[in-house]
């Protein structure tokens, strides 16, 4: 029987689209009810702001007539991802300000743009949902002070805010006289907020076709009220759903070059709403595609072609013909907000087949709370261990006299349909990214196991809901250094470098309390970190 046929018999898709909580096991005046019924205006999105795309292009002309040629914008998640998509896909027009997406506490990615900085001409776009998430409050606490002692009384024309409305942030853009506002719908949750203004004011401010953005999504909107097999966002969602309860929870979304930045948006997406209550979808989004026998049978996948490229078939034939679940699907590039708004909406028919919330994340805070501590204490060295060997020091409860045997322990504790996650607080540079996924395709080899990788911080605004509250199966590699400079932030008692160093121990803290099997891997100062980590591994792994 094809996975969609219980769910038409069972009318979900009208359902959803009249607001029946009960699709996610919640009664409608319930908590979790209200909650849910708060979050459901991305079904609206497509259509109900159509309006507001004037209001949009009439602010990113005048700030293209202002002769500003640099955007930074300073966000986490739902709020910056689906612009990094726009600019991988559409490209920056001609005559429009690049864009550069700055969501991070990384001292070197920081410190890098307060040395770029051209004041008259670069313009911050500070997005937040809550309005106080700390990365990008932090972040604008930095450059307000340069840019203002730079440019003087009309800095806030060199800023614009998206938030919802009523949050600090909104606040703080109005008594600072920022170039302008944009209050986003307040029903839509950051990861479903890809066709709100999260996404239409930097997909304008770089030259993006938002309207054609817009209308894609309305296209496809209303495509997915259809109570039968055309609706493209029902199969994905009853495809990823029943393959998860089945045991296929490695959803290997593979992709071809001019899509490639749309998995983390789906990463994101998927790992975040349904990683919950030991169950869920984990994404994989990134790894180079291999042969039947490379794979464990946790494994499903879905391929998307283009009208411009395709995935290698024969590869993807050959994974079908081995018996893995494989979905293709095939859009255009020009229907970027279709696709948005089918994974939305399949994502949220997935919560309803694994039987999770797909619109909250509970385990995301508690991460927060242990960096707040931290901070507190002034204390980020935390955790049992360490095993030291040179430059290379370990912090885990897993045992070893050595760097090379915890590692070792912790691979060795693989089983079927476990995976590993490279959780990275190094800097975001080619040689430690690429040395990471020489290691990530040694351990496929080995032992079948799907890997991922994620960047610190963005990764707790995405898959870290997974690792802490999906099912038991991860073993995790928290992976931090020392940082060259430390550059403080204004009215904090604390520097980036020690924030983020935070982070990362108040998550591998988390992951540890859930009872995950965590390493804390420790690069010291002036130490090839690329280098370093392939000699770990390579000693783990003889």
């Amino acid at each position: 029987m094809p996975a969609a046929d219980p769910l038409i018999h069972q009318h979900l898709v009208s359902r959803i689209w009249r607001r029946d909580t009960r699709v996610w096991a919640a009664e409608p005046d319930s908590e979790a009810g209200r909650a849910i019924a708060n979050r459901l205006g991305w079904l609206d999105v497509p259509t109900g702001l159509q309006p507001e795309l004037a209001r949009v292009q009439a602010v990113a002309d005048e700030v293209r007539g202002d002769g500003i040629d640099v955007v930074y914008l300073l966000g986490m998640g739902g709020s910056s991802l689906c612009a990094e998509v726009m600019r991988a896909v559409y490209g920056v027009k001609p005559g429009h300000p690049s864009l550069v997406v700055l969501d991070t506490t990384d001292e070197a990615a920081i410190a890098g743009a307060v040395r770029r900085l051209d004041p008259p001409k670069t313009l911050f776009l500070v997005a937040s949902k809550s309005g106080a998430t700390i990365e990008p409050a932090s972040m604008e606490k930095l450059f307000w002070q340069h840019m203002s002692l730079r440019v003087g009384p009309g800095t806030g024309r060199h800023f614009i805010a998206v938030s919802d409305p009523g949050t600090d942030l909104a606040h703080l853009a109005t008594e600072r006289r920022y170039r302008h506002v944009f209050l986003n719908p307040p029903d839509i949750g950051g990861r479903f907020s890809a066709l709100s203004l999260f996404g239409l004011v930097p997909g304008a401010l770089i030259g993006a076709p938002i309207d054609e953005l817009l209308a894609g999504g309305a296209a496809m909107c209303e495509g997915c009220r259809q109570e039968n097999h055309q609706n493209a966002g029902l199969e994905l969602g009853a495809f990823v759903g029943s393959a998860a309860n089945a045991g296929h929870d490695k959803l290997t979304v593979v992709l071809p070059p001019s899509l490639r930045a749309l998995g983390l948006w789906i990463e994101q997406l998927v790992a975040e709403s349904t990683g919950k209550q030991g169950r869920g979808s984990l994404p994989i989004v990134d790894e180079p595609l291999g042969r039947p026998d490379q794979y464990g049978d946790d494994r499903c996948f879905v391929s998307i072609s283009t009208d411009r490229d395709a995935p290698d078939r024969s590869r993807v034939d050959a994974l079908e013909a081995a018996g893995f679940p494989v979905l293709r699907l095939s859009t255009r590039l020009d229907g970027l907000g279709a696709e948005f708004f089918r994974w939305e909406f399949a994502t949220a028919i997935a919560g309803a087949v694994i039987g999770v919330n797909p619109f909250d994340e509970p385990n995301v805070a508690e991460a927060k709370e242990k960096t707040r501590a931290l901070l507190e204490r002034s204390s980020a060295d935390a955790g049992a261990g360490p095993a030291a060997t040179g430059a290379v020091s370990v912090y885990s409860r897993l045992h070893g006299p050595t760097p090379g045997d915890v590692v070792r322990t912790a691979l060795e504790s693989l089983r079927p349909r476990d995976y590993v996650a490279f959780l990275s607080y190094l800097p975001a540079e080619p040689e430690i990214e690429g040395a990471i996924a020489r290691i990530r395709e040694a351990i496929r080899a080995r032992t079948r196991s799907a890997t991922t990788f994620g960047i610190g911080p963005r990764y707790l605004h995405s898959t870290g809901q997974y690792h802490k509250g999906g099912p038991d199966t991860v073993v995790a590699f928290v992976i931090t250094g020392e940082d060259a400079t430390s550059t403080p932030i204004p009215d904090a008692p604390y520097t980036f470098a020690q924030l983020k160093r935070a982070q990362a121990v108040g998550d591998a803290q988390t992951l540890d309390a859930h009872g995950r099997r965590t390493v804390r891997i420790h690069i010291g100062r002036d130490t090839d970190a690329a280098s370093a980590l392939q000699e770990l591994f390579a000693d783990a792994m003889k």
